[in-house]
């Protein structure tokens, strides 16, 4: 919906974004994993001042059952202000909801009624396939000239998956974005240096090597991803690729730097063959080409084999598994998520290609069961999973869910969910908000988190 003035939420740089006003309200993607109720986007009060602070206060249930909601993002943002391709009278309005197994795409209007948003439209998974080719709906970018979708499989559920775009207003399909995608077979997560114009995508594998939880014989024959892809973003064109080795199996979560100037970011791999250990890479420029570099390794945990699940018995270690990552504004921190050992750790990033370890909390974890001051029911399952950061970088929030086929297969007695507060120093340091516990309803299990106003993963920037 137009206006007369932008949004002001919008911002040109990621200086000013972080100038912004504190979020009162989070928004929380949460899903049965069993597939027998809807899921549902919940509400969460993150006001400190309010009666209901760290309580759900409102919630929307999905029309269908079965979707594993996921990620999900704003139907425009800061890169609205770009002087390519203009939407300057776009309004952060609506969040773009993807069911990733089921392939449908929910629009939800929350300017109503913030804490209530209303489902207004439904895009079913034939019209998606129809017009675009894909399913399997993963993550949702708001981009200059359109609402960017990637999915992880093409219409019948085989490589290559790919991405899509939305219109801003309409929310219709117009299509698949890719016109020479060169050797990309795989999907996961992608971005952009919109300052370089250059689009990143990396790698995960097919539905049948991921909805029924991972495959042992699939990752040991290292047949998951292990690729980076870099695009010609204006072209729509593959330009290279950089294989970090067929060792470094499941290559995820993808955060370039916030300054449009800065031609760097980073990647988590969430698991190595070798040894279990997870790893941090760097990609950045070399010349006229691309690079990555490995900057931090992450190692397994020994461990006793009566307390790890069947999938990590034989090993004898606990893998930290790191399945997030997510860098602050103003490009200096960088949160890493070990869903398997409970480990959060902030790094200072400041120099990318040597970062150094200035903060770590744990909470839950496979064997360590770590708990929260809040908490009432002793020992926590999960681990730290999808975190999402304050524009302000003071923040820091994440849940405990992962997805469903997998959450077992690494917990077998189940997750119970919780969401969980940072509290950030000045100079670096992290610390609960002992105040801060959402012990999540049965039922649903909460993953993905979205910031009222934006945060440090919903919005890009084209002035520095």
């Amino acid at each position: 919906m137009a206006t007369w003035r932008p949004d002001p939420s919008f911002y040109p740089s990621p200086r000013m974004a972080a100038k912004a006003p504190k979020e009162t309200i989070a928004y929380v993607a949460a899903f049965d994993p069993d597939r027998q109720r809807p899921d549902a986007i919940a509400v969460v009060d993150v006001e400190p001042t309010s009666t209901s602070y760290s309580q759900i206060v409102g919630q929307v249930d999905m029309p269908n059952v079965g979707d594993e909601l996921h990620h999900f993002g704003w139907n425009a943002c800061s890169s609205c202000l770009c002087p390519n391709a203009p939407h300057p009278h776009v309004e952060r309005r609506y969040l773009v909801v993807p069911g990733l197994r089921s392939s449908r795409l929910h629009i939800l209007d929350t300017k109503p009624d913030p804490k209530n948003p209303r489902i207004v439209r439904v895009i079913d998974p034939a019209e998606i396939a129809e017009k675009a080719n894909y399913s399997r709906l993963h993550t949702i970018h708001c981009g200059p000239e359109g609402i960017y979708v990637n999915a992880l499989a093409d219409r019948d559920g085989n490589a290559p998956g790919g991405i899509f775009l939305l219109d801003h207003d309409s929310f219709d399909v117009l299509g698949q974005w890719e016109m020479d995608r060169g050797p990309q077979k795989l999907a996961y997560d992608f971005w952009w240096h919109l300052g370089h114009d250059t689009m990143i995508t990396s790698e995960w594998g097919t539905p049948e090597n991921f909805e029924n939880g991972l495959v042992p014989e699939v990752l040991l024959g290292s047949k998951y991803g292990h690729r980076l892809h870099f695009w010609d973003l204006n072209k729509r064109k593959h330009v290279q690729e950089i294989d970090l080795g067929e060792e470094h199996q499941l290559i995820f979560e993808l955060r370039p730097a916030h300054d449009p100037t800065k031609a760097h970011g980073f990647v988590g791999c969430v698991i190595s063959l070798k040894d279990l250990s997870a790893s941090i890479w760097t990609w950045y420029r070399d010349g006229d080409q691309w690079a990555v570099k490995k900057v931090i390794e992450i190692p397994a945990e020994p461990a006793d084999p009566d307390l790890l699940p069947p999938v990590l018995k034989g090993f004898k270690a606990v893998a930290p598994l790191v399945t997030d990552i997510d860098l602050s504004m103003d490009d200096r921190f960088l949160y890493v998520s070990c869903w398997g050992t409970g480990d959060m750790i902030q790094y200072d990033v400041s120099d990318p290609l040597a970062p150094k370890e200035t903060g770590r909390v744990r909470i839950g974890g496979i064997v360590s069961r770590a708990t929260h001051p809040k908490a009432s029911n002793g020992a926590l399952n999960g681990g730290p999973q999808m975190v999402e950061i304050s524009r302000d970088g003071k923040r820091v929030y994440f849940t405990n869910s992962l997805y469903g086929a997998i959450d077992p297969q690494f917990y077998p007695d189940g997750i119970d969910g919780w969401m969980v507060k940072l509290d950030v120093g000045d100079n670096g340091g992290i610390s609960f908000d002992e105040s801060f516990f959402v012990d999540w309803p049965k039922g649903h299990r909460p993953h993905q988190v979205r910031l009222e106003g934006g945060d440090c993963s919903s919005d890009s920037y084209c002035y520095p």
